[in-house]
């Protein structure tokens, strides 16, 4: 139709993700970019935490853990397991060890299925093993 619009833009990220099947290298820079664009279309909090994601693998953990959305902007983060799941993964890899598990315990808390709840589980367990 002659614009950029939220579809096209869903479906370049799927296709930057698809391309690592044949390239074995995801390009960071190229979804940072399309989340940026997405999250200005859709204004959505899901974008913006994909986008710290991205930005974490592309500029580094704490670019990432400062494009996280704002729990203050957004306050339906507090119930959402995904983004304490993200701020848990970032704080741990930033080394920031004791809010990392704050944070585990958080999504854990909030995790209904059985297979995440494991592996958030598992998550803690190796980052307690790391401290010792």
């Amino acid at each position: 139709m002659g614009r950029m619009g939220r579809y096209q833009l869903e479906a370049a990220i799927q296709s930057v993700h698809a391309a690592r099947r044949l390239t074995g290298a995801t390009d960071w820079q190229a979804l940072c970019l399309l989340y940026q664009a997405l999250f200005q279309i859709t204004d959505s909090v899901v974008v913006k935490l994909n986008w710290a994601v991205a930005l974490a693998e592309a500029e580094g953990i704490d670019a990432g853990l400062s494009a996280l959305p704002d729990r203050k902007q957004f306050p339906e983060l507090e119930q959402f397991q995904p983004y304490h799941a993200v701020r848990a993964d970032l704080l741990a890899r930033a080394g920031r060890t004791d809010e990392a598990l704050e944070a585990y315990g958080k999504a854990i808390a909030l995790e209904k299925d059985a297979v995440v709840f494991r592996f958030l589980k598992q998550q803690v367990e190796n980052l307690r093993h790391t401290m010792n």
